[in-house]
């Protein structure tokens, strides 16, 4: 932090400020815009879009900007920029292509069409900031190959949880202790959540209900937990994580020995703890001396340790995540190699054939984190390709859903970009 905040003093001073353009203007990527334009300087927002037009718009507005102009080209947008005016449009695309940008930040959390955003400005070398975690834990490790070989940074963001135990585990490290969980603090889980229930709640925060459900069955932390997976090597224990119930982070160091490390590194979570909705590490430093010293700053005997962060702040921090990215070719999250978790498509209640399914968030599945070599010798389904996809025999309610018992819509590029990760990795 203390390195990013000098840097972006440095490109004020310069009157050469970081440019950013964010692709999707709900509540989290207004949140972003606000940021960047009260309380980031040496970086500009050049342009939003979002396919309600007016939200884009809204972006600004919000943020107090009343000069900001609408493009409907890529050629009105590059004057747009080259003029110092912000833009907004209602095509994404405008805004991967355009030159004057450095970083795309992707807020639609849409799979399907995050993975058009993202491939088009990979294509134009801009770096690019998820925040998507459904992508990113779907076709994340294949969209990481993409943006290597075009040399520029893919990223999940700071702020979020992945983003949060991501710098927490590298302090960790830096520190010399050995992490063995990443771990996340849950408050609800309710498998059988639905937009229905979630509609009281969904709306007093001014949240979509299917956003709202995802994080209470379970999907979204799965998927979340997959991202730090796959950028850690850290695998599950059991399909869905442990998840123990327990009163305050510190209590882990009980729910969790070394036995539950036996084959590496973990992901996993604890249920209604304190300081939540925060994340936390354990890490190993068995030497007696680290040990004493450990003890005198009541951290306890070890050699098994707790560090926690308190809270995560998803919108205020990701305008740092690009400027690592742009000013320092730093990832705050990014995928190691292949896959090492997956997300998988459970069933939500009985389910019949001939049934079309609904997808994150919604009436009839939930996802659950699972190792990707079971994932991949059981040909079970990603949560994140399960929409659409229709039922080729009936299936019981928590019942695993496989390839074998679906028909996937035809052309869409998710898949192909899940083929084909499945295939560059060797599986």
């Amino acid at each position: 932090m203390i390195i990013v905040d000098t840097a972006l003093a440095k490109r004020a001073a310069s009157g050469n400020p970081v440019r950013v353009a964010i692709i999707g203007a709900g509540y989290m990527g207004r949140g972003v815009a606000l940021q960047i334009i009260t309380a980031i300087e040496g970086m500009r927002l050049v342009a939003v879009s979002n396919r309600t037009l007016s939200e884009a718009e809204r972006a600004f507005r919000e943020s107090g900007v009343t000069d900001a102009r609408e493009v409907n080209s890529v050629a009105e947008l590059e004057r747009a920029i080259a003029d110092g005016k912000p833009a907004f449009t209602n095509d994404a695309f405008h805004l991967c292509e355009a030159n004057g940008i450095d970083a795309i930040i992707e807020a639609t959390g849409e799979i399907e069409f995050g993975a058009h955003v993202v491939m088009r400005a990979i294509e134009h070398r801009k770096h690019v900031v998820l925040m998507n975690a459904e992508l990113d834990a779907t076709v994340g490790p294949i969209l990481k190959v993409y943006a290597d070989r075009a040399g520029i940074i893919l990223t999940n963001a700071d702020g979020d949880q992945p983003g949060v135990v991501m710098n927490l585990l590298r302090f960790v490290k830096s520190i010399g202790y050995r992490p063995l969980l990443a771990g996340n603090i849950k408050g609800l889980q309710d498998r059988f959540r639905n937009p229905t229930t979630q509609a009281g709640f969904a709306a007093k925060y001014n949240q979509k209900p299917k956003l709202i459900t995802a994080f209470a069955d379970g999907t979204k932390i799965s998927m979340e937990m997959a991202i730090t997976a796959n950028a850690t090597g850290f695998r599950v224990n059991t399909r869905g994580m442990h998840g123990p119930r327990c009163t305050h982070v510190t209590e882990t160091l009980k729910l969790f020995t070394m036995d539950h490390f036996a084959k590496g590194g973990i992901v996993d979570y604890v249920l209604g703890a304190e300081p939540g909705p925060g994340v936390f590490v354990l890490g190993y430093n068995d030497n007696p001396i680290k040990r004493q010293y450990m003890n005198y700053f009541k951290m306890g005997d070890g050699p098994l340790y707790v560090f926690y962060t308190p809270y995560h702040l998803p919108h205020l921090e990701v305008p740092l995540t690009v400027a690592r990215a742009v000013l320092f070719g730093d990832a705050a999250v990014a995928p190691l190699g292949g896959p090492v978790c997956d997300v998988i498509t459970m069933a939500k209640r009985d389910l019949k054939a001939g049934e079309s399914l609904d997808g994150i968030g919604a009436y009839m599945t939930y996802g659950t984190i699972e190792n990707s070599d079971v994932c991949h010798r059981d040909r079970l389904l990603p949560m994140g390709l399960s929409e659409g996809c229709v039922l080729k025999r009936d299936i019981a309610v928590d019942e695993a859903i496989s390839y074998d018992d679906v028909v996937v819509p035809e052309v869409r590029l998710a898949d192909r970009l899940r083929t084909e990760q499945d295939k560059y990795f060797g599986h």
